[in-house]
Formats: C-alpha cells, sequence, structure tokens
C-alpha cells in the first residue's frame, strides 16, 4: 500500500500557486511519479507543486524537501511552495529560521518584515548556457535566438535565460495580456533548446521597481504564480540594466518583493504563504498505483 493512504496533508497556496505539504520526515518511504500524478488527480488535492518533507540529509537543515509538478516531474526549486513549508515549520517548532536542502541546493527561509510574510533566499542565478541548461552554445544569455511566429515578423523572440535552480526563459513584451500562453507555453517549454524542457515568461517593465509577468510552468501550465519565474525575470531585468536589483514583481495571483542582493549575488524572495486546509488522503487514489 502507498506509504501516502491515510497520510496527512496540508493544502496551501503561495500567491495562487496551488500547495500541498506532505510531511514524510518519519520515514524512509519515497514518492513515486504515479503517486504524485495520482494527489494531483480530481478525485485528490489538485496541485501546481507537491512539497514533500523527506528526512534531513545533512547537518542543520530541517528536511530535504522533494518537490513534484502535478505531472510527476520533480523540480530543482518552488519559492512559493517553500514559504508554504517554512509557515507550516515555524508554526510546528516556533522556529523564525530554517535551512532546507532541495535538489537546488541549500534554502535558508525566515520570517519576513510582517507576520503573514515570510522570505526564501533562493541563492545565486546561473547563466551559462550549461547551466539552465541549453542544447546549444549561447555566449550571451541575456537573449537567445529563440521566436514564435513568422522569421519575418514573429509573435515572441529573443528571450532571455536563466537557472534558479531550474531553467527560466523570459520573453519582454508590452502586453502579458496580449499574446495565448496557454497555447504557446507548451511548444516553448518542449522547445529542442531545451533538453531539461523550460519554465516560460511574459514579463513587462512597469519601471525600474516594477516588473508585471505571468508564466506557463514546466510540469504544471498555466499558473497563477511562480516564485521562481519571478526571481529569473528579476535578475533578467537587472542583468539587462532595465530595473533595480530590488523590484516589486506583480503576478496573476499576487505581489512578490524580490531582492538580487549584491554582495553574494543571491535571489531573496518575500510575499505570503497561505494555509487553507488539511485532510488525509483516501487510500483509494492509490489503488491503482504499483
Amino acid at each position: 500500500m502507498s506509504a501516502l493512504a491515510n497520510h496527512h496533508f496540508s493544502k496551501m497556496n503561495g500567491i495562487g500557486n496551488e500547495i500541498v505539504v506532505i510531511d514524510l520526515r518519519d520515514t524512509t518511504a519515497a514518492i513515486s511519479p504515479e503517486e504524485a500524478r495520482a494527489v494531483a488527480s480530481p478525485a485528490g488535492v489538485p496541485y501546481d507543486q507537491l512539497m514533500v518533507l523527506m528526512p534531513p540529509r545533512l547537518q542543520g537543515t530541517a528536511a530535504f524537501v522533494r518537490i513534484y509538478n502535478n505531472d510527476g516531474s520533480e523540480a530543482g526549486a518552488c519559492g512559493n511552495g517553500m514559504r508554504c513549508v517554512a509557515r507550516q515549520m515555524f508554526a510546528a517548532t516556533g522556529a523564525t529560521a530554517l535551512t532546507f536542502e532541495t535538489r537546488a541546493g541549500l534554502l535558508n527561509c525566515w520570517q519576513g518584515p510582517a507576520p503573514d510574510l515570510f522570505t526564501v533566499d533562493m541563492g545565486a542565478p546561473k547563466f551559462a548556457w550549461k547551466d539552465i541548461p541549453l542544447a546549444e552554445e549561447f555566449r550571451d544569455t541575456r537573449y537567445i535566438e529563440l521566436q514564435v511566429g513568422p522569421i519575418d515578423k514573429p509573435l515572441l523572440h529573443s528571450p532571455s535565460v536563466v537557472s534558479m535552480g531550474n531553467p527560466h526563459a523570459i520573453f519582454w513584451v508590452d502586453d502579458i495580456a496580449a499574446y495565448d500562453l496557454e497555447r504557446f507555453g507548451p511548444l516553448l517549454e518542449n522547445h529542442p533548446i531545451f533538453p531539461e524542457r523550460a519554465n516560460i515568461t511574459l514579463a513587462h517593465i512597469v519601471d525600474r521597481d516594477h516588473i508585471v509577468m505571468r508564466t506557463w510552468e514546466r510540469g504544471a501550465g498555466l499558473t497563477k504564480a511562480c516564485g521562481s519565474a519571478a526571481c529569473a525575470t528579476a535578475v533578467a531585468a537587472a542583468r539587462l540594466r532595465r530595473t533595480n536589483r530590488t523590484v516589486h514583481m506583480t503576478l496573476p495571483g499576487g505581489e512578490l518583493s524580490i531582492e538580487w542582493r549584491e554582495r553574494d549575488d543571491h535571489v531573496l524572495m518575500t510575499g505570503p504563504a497561505v494555509f487553507e486546509f488539511e485532510g488525509r488522503f483516501d487510500p483509494a487514489l492509490f489503488a491503482g498505483v504499483a
């Protein structure tokens, strides 16, 4: 029987990014892609990301966090999900700062400037084409040669690419609502230039302190928010010298503050995390899972 049968879960959201948190720190059980997809099914608890707390592997960390997209694939980072994990752990332990391990590395989380705000240190961005990764060499990843539509009149073109523990491509546009991201997103996510697929963002720079954006999230689809995409977009804009290193980000689900810290290049994301409800998984969800 699946380790998730009758197991407790918390349903949360980070500015509309639908998050399910499961604590498996007291077991050696692992979650399979099939189980992750079962949880995301209409009969389960549909989510954008599933945050699974596993026993810590490194001294000084609170947990090793495995992050699943709703298609069962694993993600290296999820900023909105980490804020939800931090809120849960702070409430359970009384701590105001904790360190977690993820596939993308160590992430420090702490209480933000208000009781309902939480900050995640998302680490330093990567810009080298092999680190993003891309399938071919681009010496300057502030823009790469990629477009949608006719060669002489493309609809979208020349995205900035960044890794924030997962690959991101940001297309700079005047109106983020003027494009059918639900149509273009899957095509660009799976473009051969991205061997590990990519998160696809449309972004409009309002001024040097404000960006509006929306994202087609790798493995999850069109979401109300993507924290790592907000970080990638803020960094890409500052790298082009079009914004300051601290910016206000407006996403369909809400607002984030992103700081690309100059002294160590780490990206700090601050925003809310909302608890919605809790429950236990129906064992019938996993009846057909090997």
